[in-house]
């Protein structure tokens, strides 16, 4: 492991979280467990140029040329967050990371429920990984990637895109990362606020496909089906409604967004 830079704050309230940024690791979200020992900082981040395991939702693999994404995990202690709340930690985290990239392109949505999408493409994916202790969250670890200036993506991923694909231009990304944690920062205050319905407003209205009639794929059962969006719950779970008006739970995993234009409610 090379460390080619680290920076540090000694105050846990308010102040710059602690980052290692790192040229290759395995994971960053395993870096961040071995390097940041539990409750030691308000926030804590690690960075890497190259993951050589780097993993989305369950076995799901994500690509990342060396020195060209942001690949990061923030380590937080949200023991204030109840467990059937967690959801709200994901929240705030996608309303961070579309906050500032906002600030470069337009047409960004919150894809539920974990990643970030450029219209139909797909830009940028969490991994949350908690530890929970007496019906709270003792640790949170946001393991995000971000493509930032990769220009070939040779996955068999369907939709990946770049920001510097949209713009047209390679980005700054230690200057996209203290404006990313900056964000972070601000809506993680809000969690530990109490803000929930402000963070739960906002995120709904980031919602890809949030107006119309879209379809979807029963993973369990295989059934195709349009519907729309109610709500997602703050424990994770989407609501949404079919066209005989029937309303449907789903859990993570449970359902499949499928490509298609919105249909006439």
């Amino acid at each position: 492991m090379k460390i080619r830079d680290w920076l540090f704050s000694k105050k846990k309230q308010r102040e710059k979280p602690e980052v290692i940024w790192l040229e290759e690791t395995t994971s960053t979200n395993d870096e961040i467990r071995k390097l940041m020992p539990s409750n030691s900082q308000r926030m804590s981040v690690v960075v890497a140029d190259y993951q050589r395991s780097g993993r989305g939702q369950a076995a799901n693999r994500w690509e990342s040329e060396a020195g060209k994404n942001l690949l990061f995990s923030i380590m937080t202690h949200p023991l204030m967050v109840p467990v059937r709340n967690q959801f709200l930690l994901s929240m705030a985290g996608g309303l961070a990371l579309k906050e500032v990239l906002d600030g470069y392109t337009t047409e960004i949505t919150l894809k539920w429920p974990n990643d970030v999408y450029w219209r139909d493409r797909k830009i940028s994916g969490t991994l949350i990984e908690t530890t929970l202790s007496a019906g709270h969250i003792k640790d949170c670890i946001f393991g995000i990637g971000l493509n930032v200036n990769q220009q070939v993506f040779k996955s068999d991923a369907p939709n990946p895109v770049s920001l510097a694909q949209i713009s047209g231009h390679e980005i700054d990304r230690k200057k996209l990362l203290e404006e990313l944690l900056s964000a972070f920062d601000k809506y993680y205050s809000w969690i530990e606020n109490g803000q929930y319905g402000d963070i739960s407003a906002l995120y709904h209205e980031a919602l890809y496909h949030r107006h119309g009639f879209y379809p979807y794929r029963d993973v369990a059962s295989g059934e195709v089906f349009d519907a729309a969006i109610i709500e997602v719950e703050d424990d994770g779970t989407l609501v949404v409604r079919n066209r005989e008006g029937v309303i449907r739970e789903y859990r993570f995993k449970e359902l499949e967004s499928l490509k298609s234009s919105p249909q006439p409610s």
